[in-house]
């Protein structure tokens, strides 16, 4: 090697140690700075001919484990799914109260019981009149204000979802943007951290997948494959959004009554994201569910407690536990009636005119296993033959307690289906609000009617399945045990989405510590390297000393 080709290489070497001291210096500056990941320099040999001619600065290099980014990316939209669900179950649970406290459904369910108790015990005095009606009031108005609390949950949601999308526009738009500068030759490694960052925004609002192309491009889309992101240009996002959502409304409808979500196709096409299964995960996800599955169930349990509260004093009820023709005689009820068949665990509802329920009742025939309903001519009377049947009747009599809107008979069948919002609008029945005295049925001090009341509420009842008390079946018991479930599952369902939200939460802080341990920046790692650039840049000044001395040698030869 000659002298001038050894000065070359140390020269350059130089140069190459220099960009290295100057990226250390970047890396720590940025140590702490989002999205930021940790750069290190490619030196390139030189070659010429055969004989190497130094070093070459080459690229600046992000150290990046992109399986450990994707992993990141998946967890953060569990994340923000997890997370959105434990708030808003937490405050769904909130709106019931502590069980057992001054407001609590179950508590305040106890205080009717009881003023109906004093009632039979006392049927004449006006105080124990009163107390019942007024236990009464304070119950259907609890009821109520839980569930508009239901309702003003369903409205957050509906604003939470217009506002995250957005959101996830603004920031599909600025992965647009950044990708188109990277694609036109910009400076690679800081871009690169700007649009990993943005998209590492958008997973936490969705879960998605994003697929690099080989001029440094990417493409980004849902979990399920739909596009937001084809590389080039950005799908808009759109919902339309209610200011205010009401118990009718619904995503199932058709159309739905409620905000769609859609995404539009280049050429200006909408397609709903939600019926085409393109959000799995990711706080968009969460607030959907918890629109039109959590809340709607929770409204659903609301309505049907108004409901059986309201049969409980206006139904009369009958059970038959052994086989051959037990009758029932519907003569004493003012039309319109509603019967509720309950047969070995299945359950259908019938409402109408006498003549009406003939014909319905006729013709379930043995729709129902083991059982046989059969009504004779005139309608007057409900025959079942069946190992277990229990006919419920409701109209407006034999004793209306609770109503709804306007103070209109509940009957709990119908189109629309009546007991959707009924628990906004049950009342105390405004006659007998007006005139106590209708509570008890007769002379002054005769129980019997008060005694109709105790046993309405202690009657089993049948809560729809939809309700989501039992499962996938119908839930079975009297009103106190029905109030009691309604908390259980409530307060089991915020648990559970808490104890989730926290082993996710786990499991992201687990993925973000590998994914900083690759590619965030240790001082101390960039200390470390520091000394050996400094000693690798010593070393290449030593070799340019040598060279000028060796070469004032030979100018004094």
């Amino acid at each position: 090697m000659t002298l001038m080709s050894a000065l070359s290489s140390a020269v350059s070497g130089l140069r190459s140690t220099q960009a290295g001291i100057a990226l250390v210096s970047q890396n720590v500056a940025n140590a702490d700075s989002a999205g930021y990941t940790k750069r290190r320099l490619q030196p390139v040999e030189q070659v010429a001919g055969d004989r190497s001619a130094g070093v070459r600065t080459g690229e600046i290099q992000r150290v990046l484990d992109r399986v450990l980014q994707r992993s990141l990316w998946q967890e953060t939209s569990g994340a923000g799914y997890t997370g959105l669900r434990a708030t808003m179950s937490g405050a769904l649970e909130r709106l019931y109260g502590p069980p057992g406290s001054a407001s609590a459904l179950d508590t305040l369910t106890n205080a009717l019981s009881g003023a109906v108790d004093r009632l039979v015990d006392d049927p004449a005095n006006p105080t124990t009149r009163s107390g019942v009606i007024e236990a009464g009031g304070t119950l259907a108005a609890r009821i109520g204000n839980i569930a508009n609390g239901v309702q003003a949950l369903r409205t957050e949601a509906e604003g939470r979802i217009a506002t995250m999308v957005d959101e996830a526009n603004a920031l599909l738009g600025g992965i647009e943007r950044v990708n188109r500068t990277i694609v036109e030759g910009g400076s690679t490694a800081p871009l690169a951290d700007e649009r990993d960052r943005l998209v590492g925004e958008l997973s936490r609002l969705m879960d998605i997948r994003v697929q690099p192309a080989a001029d440094g491009s990417v493409t980004v889309s849902t979990g399920a494959g739909q596009a937001l992101f084809d590389g080039v240009r950005a799908l808009e996002l759109r919902f339309d959004a209610r200011s205010t959502l009401t118990p009718a409304m619904r995503a199932d409808t058709s159309p739905p009554s409620v905000g769609v979500l859609s995404i539009m196709s280049p050429g200006g096409t909408p397609t709903d994201l939600l019926a085409a299964g393109g959000l799995r995960s990711g706080a968009l996800a969460a607030a959907f569910e918890m629109r039109d599955e959590t809340l709607v169930q929770a409204q659903r349990q609301l309505d049907e407690l108004a409901a059986g509260l309201s049969r409980a004093f206006s139904d009369t009820g009958l059970t038959v536990t052994q086989t051959g023709g037990t009758t029932f005689d519907l003569s004493a009820f003012t039309e319109p009636l509603t019967v509720d068949l309950t047969v070995n665990g299945r359950f259908q509802r019938f409402s109408g005119t006498q003549a009406e329920l003939d014909t319905a009742l006729g013709a379930i025939g043995g729709g129902f296993a083991g059982s046989t309903v059969t009504v004779p001519a005139g309608g007057l009377v409900v025959s079942a033959s069946s190992t277990n049947a229990d006919p419920t009747l409701a109209g407006t009599g034999p004793f209306a307690f609770f109503t709804d809107a306007g103070n209109a008979p509940f009957t709990g069948v119908g189109t629309p289906d009546p007991i959707t919002g009924f628990a906004q609008r049950i009342q105390v029945n405004g006659t007998v609000r007006n005139d106590p005295s209708l509570l008890v049925n007769g002379l002054a001090g005769d129980a019997t009617r008060p005694a109709a009341m105790r046993d309405g509420l202690a009657r089993a009842q049948t809560i729809a399945s939809d309700a989501g008390l039992s499962g996938a079946s119908p839930f079975r018991a009297d009103l106190s045990s029905a109030v009691r479930r309604t908390i259980e599952v409530q307060g089991a369902a915020a648990a559970s989405a808490s104890r989730l939200d926290e082993g996710q939460r786990v499991a992201l802080a687990a993925v973000e510590g590998r994914f900083a341990n690759v590619s965030g920046v240790n001082v101390d790692e960039e200390m470390a390297q520091l000394v050996q650039l400094q000693t690798a840049y010593g070393a290449n000044a030593r070799v340019m000393s040598a060279v000028r001395e060796m070469m004032d040698v030979l100018m004094r030869i």
